[in-house]
C-alpha cells in the first residue's frame, strides 16, 4: 500500500524470502466491470489498475505500470473479518526490485504477515488494519475506506503505527452526468508529511494524486485540477509553521570559539566566530580578535563545528513538508532537477510572500520526448522545435536549468543546448536513447546527471541502444564489474574530458547504493542513524531491497560493480572532474552520500565542498553563498561535534540560519515528523 507514497520510489524505484514469483500472464484478469483506474502524470499515461469485488466477498486488485523502463506487474486478492479489517490477503507478481509475494492472515487471535523485506507476527484483539509494503492501489482504497469508517478517523496499523484522517478540501469534477463531489483528506502517520487521498461523497475511494495519480479512467483529466485543489488546502497550514519555526533575531548574533568550515580553502579552522547581523555575515576571525556587537545574541560553539548552509543539488522537491526535513539537515540549498513546473512556481511564490518556509530552490525544467519510458512529470516534445519552445519556456517561467531525458530524439540535442545557453540555463540530465555521454557533451551538456551516465560511455552498444529504459541500471550492473578503471580508454576519454572542460557531475552515488547492494530487508547506511525516528511505515518502506538481479548474476556481481562505480568517482576526482553532491533520495541522505565520497578517497574538506561551494558556483551564486565569508549571506549550519575527523557528525544539527533567520534543528525535526535526533 505504502509503495505509493514514497517520492525516492516515484523517482527511482528501489529476495531473501523463497517465494515463487508468479507470471505476469497467470496474474487476476479485470472483469469487465471492474472500476478502472489511469496511472499518469503531468507527462502522460504510465499505466493501469483495476479494483472489483467477487461475488464472495473477496477484494482483488490488479496493476500494471512501467515508469521509465522499470515494470510493475501485480495482483492482490483479500478478504475482510467481521471488523472490516484484512483478515487475509495475497499479493503476488513482480516489480523492479523482484518477487512481489506478500501475505497477512488472522487465525486465532494472531496476526501474521510476510512481505519482500520482512516476517512477522502479533496478538489481535483489537482492530487493526495491515499496512501493506506493496501491492495495487486497491490496498490503498481499502485502507483509506476502514479509516474514514473508525471513530474519530484514527486507526491502529500492523506492523505498527497509527494513521490519522483530517478533511483537506472538497471540490467537484467531472460534468453533467458524471459531475460529482470529492473530498481530500490528509493522512497522518504513514509518512514524514501528511499525504492527501481523495473519497467520493459515500467515503469511498476516488482516488490519489501526487507526482503520479490514479484516477478513475472517466476523470483522468482532473488530474491538474486535484493536484491543484490539494496543494493549495495543504498550503494553508504553510505560514503558521513558518512561523512558528523561523525566528527573525532582535539583533546580531554571533557564533563564538566554533571549528569553521572555509570552503572556499577546503580546510576547517578551529577558535573562530562569526558575526551576523540583519542577514549577512559582517565578521569573520580568530575568537580573541573578534569584538562582539552590543546586545548580540551568542551561541557558544565549543565543541561544535559551523558550516555553510549545505546543498542538496538533486532534490525533487515533494511537498512543503520536504522544505522543513532538508532545513532540518543543515540543507539551505537544493538543486530541483525536474518536478512539475506548476508546483515548483507556486512553492517559489509562497516563499516570496513570506507563506512557506523552503530552502532556496534552484530548479530546471525537465523535457523528455514522447514514449513509454517518458519521465513522469516532464514537460514532452515531439518535435525539435517543441523542444527549443519548451527550453524558452523554462527560461520564461524562471527556472536556472534545463535537464534533458532518455526518450529525447538525440538530434534535437545540439539546438536545444545551444537555446539554452544563448538564454543563460545550465544544461545537465540523462543521456538520449543511443547517445553516449561524450556526444552528450560535444552537444552542449554541462553537467551529466547521475555517475551511471559517466559509466555507459564505457558500455556496449547494445546497452546504449535502449538506455532510456531499464538497461541505464542493468547494462552498468553487468558489466562495470569487469572495467579496468584506470586503463579502460572510454572511461579515460570521458573523465579527460569532463575535467578540460569543467563539465560536472552530480553523482547520486547513494541512490546507486541502493539499487545495487542491499537484499530486500537489508538497511542501508543512509537510513541507519534515523531508524527508530520514524513513522513504522516509513521505516519498513527503507528496507526495500537494490534492484532485482538478472538469473545470468549474483546480487555479488552487483556489489562488485558498485565498488567499480566507488573507483570511477575517486579517478573522477583525482582528475578534477567538478563533482557536486545530489542524492534523488527522500531528503535524508545527504551526509551518506558525502560518507561515499570519503570512502573514495576525498578529504572530509573536499567532500563538504562538494555540498557548499561546489553546488553555489554550479547555479553562478558563488559571490553570494556557499561559504563563511563577510558580505555572503548568512546561511549556515552549526554542528554538534567534528566532521573533520567523522563526517557523518554532519547528521547532527543543532542551529540552522536561513539568510539570517534562526531556525532549531530539534523542533524542526519534530515539525517534520522525527521523534529524535539521528544516531
Amino acid at each position: 500500500m505504502l509503495r505509493q507514497f514514497s517520492v525516492g520510489t516515484i523517482f527511482i524505484a528501489f529476495s531473501s524470502f523463497a517465494f515463487a514469483q508468479v507470471p505476469t500472464a497467470d496474474l487476476a484478469k479485470p472483469p469487465a466491470n471492474a472500476r478502472h483506474f489511469v496511472i499518469q502524470s503531468t507527462a502522460g499515461k504510465h499505466g493501469d489498475s483495476w479494483i472489483w469485488t467477487t461475488a464472495d466477498g473477496t477484494r482483488m486488485g490488479r496493476e500494471s505500470m512501467v515508469l521509465r523502463g522499470q515494470v510493475f506487474e501485480v495482483d492482490s486478492r483479500g478478504k475482510a473479518g467481521k471488523d472490516g479489517m484484512i483478515s487475509s490477503l495475497e499479493i503476488r507478481g513482480v516489480t523492479p526490485q523482484g518477487d512481489a509475494a506478500e501475505t497477512f492472515s488472522i487465525k486465532d487471535g494472531k496476526a501474521s504477515w510476510k512481505s519482500p523485506v520482512d516476517a512477522g507476527g502479533a496478538a489481535y484483539d483489537t482492530p487493526a488494519f495491515y499496512s501493506t509494503f506493496g501491492g495495487p492501489i486497491e490496498e490503498t482504497a481499502w485502507f483509506l475506506e476502514r479509516l474514514l469508517a473508525s471513530p474519530d478517523h484514527t486507526l491502529a496499523l500492523l506492523p505498527g503505527g497509527k494513521a490519522r484522517a483530517e478533511k483537506l478540501t472538497t471540490v467537484s469534477v467531472g460534468e453533467g452526468a458524471t459531475r460529482q463531489d470529492v473530498t481530500a483528506w490528509a493522512i497522518m502517520g504513514i509518512s514524514n508529511s501528511p499525504i492527501p487521498i481523495w473519497a467520493d461523497a459515500n467515503n469511498k475511494f476516488f482516488g490519489f494524486d501526487f507526482f503520479l495519480s490514479w484516477l478513475p479512467d472517466a476523470y483522468a483529466g482532473e488530474h491538474a485540477r486535484l493536484t491543484d485543489a490539494q496543494s493549495k488546502a495543504l498550503s494553508a497550514q504553510a505560514p503558521a509553521l513558518l512561523k512558528s519555526l523561523l525566528k527573525t533575531p532582535a539583533g546580531p548574533v554571533a557564533f563564538t570559539n566554533v571549528q569553521l568550515f572555509d570552503a572556499d580553502a577546503k580546510q576547517f579552522v578551529a577558535g573562530q566566530t562569526v558575526v551576523v547581523d540583519q542577514g549577512l555575515i559582517t565578521a569573520v576571525g580568530p575568537a580573541k580578535s573578534i569584538t562582539l556587537p552590543p546586545g548580540a545574541q551568542v551561541f557558544d560553539g565549543r565543541g561544535k563545528t559551523l558550516v555553510p548552509g549545505l546543498w542538496d543539488c538533486h532534490m525533487h522537491v515533494g511537498n512543503d513538508f520536504t522544505g522543513v526535513q532538508e532545513l532540518s539537515m543543515g540543507v539551505t540549498s537544493v538543486r530541483d532537477p525536474g518536478n512539475d513546473d506548476s508546483l515548483t512556481i507556486d512553492r517559489r511564490n509562497r516563499v516570496a510572500k513570506g507563506e512557506l518556509l523552503m530552502p532556496n530552490v534552484y530548479p530546471s525544467s525537465l523535457i523528455d520526448g514522447k514514449g513509454p519510458n517518458t519521465a513522469q512529470v516532464a514537460n514532452v516534445a515531439t518535435s525539435e522545435a517543441q523542444a527549443v519552445a519548451l527550453v524558452d519556456k523554462a527560461k520564461e517561467k524562471g527556472f536556472i536549468g534545463v535537464k534533458f531525458y532518455g526518450t529525447l530524439d538525440p538530434k534535437w540535442v545540439p539546438a536545444m543546448a545551444a537555446e539554452a545557453h544563448k538564454l543563460g540555463l545550465h544544461v545537465h540530465g540523462h543521456i538520449p536513447q543511443g547517445m553516449r555521454p561524450l556526444d552528450a557533451i560535444k552537444a552542449g551538456y554541462d553537467e551529466i546527471t547521475h555517475i551511471n551516465w559517466v559509466i555507459m560511455q564505457a558500455m556496449p552498444d547494445s546497452v546504449i541502444a535502449v538506455d532510456n529504459g531499464i538497461a541505464r541500471f542493468e547494462g552498468p550492473g553487468r558489466y562495470a564489474k569487469d572495467l579496468d578503471i584506470d586503463s579502460n580508454a572510454a572511461l579515460q576519454s570521458i573523465v579527460s574530458t569532463m575535467a578540460a572542460k569543467g563539465i560536472y557531475n552530480d553523482p547520486t552515488m547513494v541512490a546507486f547504493e541502493g539499487l545495487y547492494v542491499p537484499e530486500n530487508g537489508d538497511l542501508s547506511p543512509a537510513y541507519a542513524p534515523f531508524i527508530g525516528t520514524l513513522p513504522p511505515t516509513v521505516e519498513r518502506g527503507f528496507r526495500s531491497g537494490g534492484f532485482q538481479v538478472p538469473k545470468d548474476l549474483t546480487r555479488a556481481d552487483y556489489r562488485a560493480s558498485w565498488a567499480k562505480f566507488v573507483q570511477l568517482l575517486r579517478k573522477m576526482h583525482q582528475a578534477g572532474v567538478p563533482i557536486v553532491a545530489g542524492t534523488d533520495g527522500s531528503g535524508i541522505e545527504l551526509i551518506r552520500e558525502l560518507e561515499i565520497y570519503v570512502d573514495a578517497g576525498f578529504t572530509p574538506a573536499e567532500a563538504l565542498a562538494t555540498a557548499t561551494i561546489a553546488p553555489a558556483r554550479l547555479v553562478g551564486q558563488e559571490q553570494k553563498t556557499g561559504s563563511i565569508k563577510v558580505g555572503k549571506v548568512a546561511d549556515l549550519a552549526l554542528i554538534e561535534g567534528d566532521p573533520s575527523k567523522k563526517i557523518g557528525a554532519l547528521r547532527q544539527t543543532r542551529t540552522v540560519m536561513l539568510a539570517g533567520k534562526l531556525l532549531d534543528a530539534d523542533e524542526l525535526r519534530t515539525a517534520a515528523g522525527y521523534s529524535g535526533r539521528p544516531k
